[in-house]
């Protein structure tokens, strides 16, 4: 696989779907082999920065403390402060909205205590904690907007699971180089993460929204 036939896969998928009201979504299909996810070591998962960001925009959380708070709302679409924590505890209706409404959240690594307390439950399994490996667990007083900046470019890939990572790495309307260069990207720090790396890999397709997928 390399950028010429990744871009070459990725035009002939345009050229043969039907015409759609909407920007379908490219995606990166990795099926893996010979790991056994009942063990924790061979469970992957782990986040990456894609060289072009996607085109749709990440909605992101800042949930701080007093100090951060003018930071965090200049600069995310949404602000939790302390003090409205304890509030969200015991409303797990609104917690449950939070997490199906925001992609990160970005959280002051001071109060992460408090926040593991009253998201933790609803937020674990669904894999939207704040997490240091993405870079969204801050110091006080930190500057969020490249914070914010990185994260539209980060996606999460896991397989802990299933043997597969299904990951977007643009839209129809994104150029074919842009795609390639997502594609060829990803499937490098998926090799990278991998017990066995290559080894480990069944096989890797490219597919749109509504088409069939098709073999790099």
């Amino acid at each position: 696989m390399d950028k010429k036939s990744v871009a070459k896969a990725f035009e002939e998928l345009k050229a043969s779907t039907k015409e759609r009201k909407f920007d379908q979504s490219v995606d990166l299909v990795v099926n893996l082999k010979d790991l056994n996810l009942k063990k924790p070591e061979e469970q992957v998962e782990f986040f990456a920065i894609l060289p072009h960001p996607l085109k749709k925009k990440k909605k992101i959380c800042g949930i701080v403390a007093a100090d951060l708070e003018e930071e965090a709302t200049s600069v995310c679409d949404k602000v939790i402060t302390q003090a409205e924590l304890a509030k969200l505890k015991d409303d797990k209706k609104a917690v449950k909205k939070l997490a199906e409404e925001f992609d990160f959240f970005i959280a002051q690594a001071n109060i992460m205590g408090q926040i593991a307390g009253a998201f933790g439950r609803v937020f674990g399994p669904r894999g939207k904690m704040p997490n240091p490996k993405s870079g969204a667990v801050v110091a006080p007083k930190a500057a969020l907007k490249p914070v914010y900046d990185t994260l539209q470019k980060t996606a999460k890939l896991s397989a802990k699971k299933l043997p597969i990572f299904h990951v977007k790495v643009g839209t129809m309307n994104t150029p074919a180089e842009e795609i390639a260069e997502n594609v060829m990207y990803m499937y490098d720090q998926i090799v990278h993460h991998l017990p066995k790396e290559k080894h480990n890999v069944k096989n890797a397709l490219l597919k749109l929204t509504m088409s069939k997928p098709v073999k790099l």
